[in-house]
């Protein structure tokens, strides 16, 4: 199940709340609810590294509208993961003309996101968070982890939208790693958050 939190209307939302599969936040369970800064809070400060190894902010992955961030576990040892990020290849163009450009983070190295990318194509910004300071920032860290584990430092997937102004405007999270919010809703949430609809969490 996918948790999907916008700062949108209720009127505006119902056209697309079956391919999201959202839930009423009141729902939750307190553990995931502390997850992720609130919607209409500001963005945490975070640096993150390209495959490029260029340092990297909020401002310089952001584009006209704000930014979309997702939070993945590996592109090295993580299916769900690598499958969600050939999908996201899909919609990146769009979401970049569209002033929501689309970076995707993860614990790996800079060798692994540019292996990973090269060898798919990938069209989209890769940020590498290998000492998780950035997924920290999000309070993304999964914690059900073996501390030094090979999975220590990943986080628990999710999309957090990012508006011009630096505030959260909308948060996807999941309550099952094998789960990814569909990929052909994402640009139906961003022309919502284009169209400058009142705020409102809702589902």
């Amino acid at each position: 199940m996918i948790r999907t939190f916008l700062a949108v209307s209720a009127v505006a939302f119902a056209p697309i709340a079956l391919a999201q599969q959202s839930i009423d936040p009141a729902s939750t369970n307190p553990a995931a609810a502390s997850l992720c800064p609130e919607v209409g809070t500001p963005a945490p400060d975070f640096s993150a590294v390209t495959r490029d190894g260029i340092s990297v902010n909020l401002a310089d992955i952001s584009g006209s509208g704000g930014a979309i961030v997702v939070f993945s576990r590996s592109l090295d040892w993580c299916p769900y993961c690598k499958k969600q990020a050939l999908d996201l290849k899909t919609i990146s163009d769009q979401l970049e003309a569209d002033g929501w450009p689309l970076s995707l983070v993860t614990y790996d190295s800079v060798e692994t996101l540019d292996d990973y990318a090269s060898d798919n194509s990938i069209n989209y910004t890769l940020l590498s968070d290998t000492d998780s300071a950035m997924i920290d920032a999000f309070g993304l860290r999964n914690m059900d982890v073996t501390k030094g584990s090979r999975f220590d430092g990943i986080p628990h997937p999710a999309i957090v939208y990012i508006g011009a102004d630096g505030k959260v405007v909308g948060i996807q999270k999941e309550e099952g790693y094998k789960d990814r919010p569909p990929t052909e809703g994402i640009p139906q949430l961003v022309a919502l958050l284009n169209q400058g609809v009142p705020t409102e969490t809702t589902q």
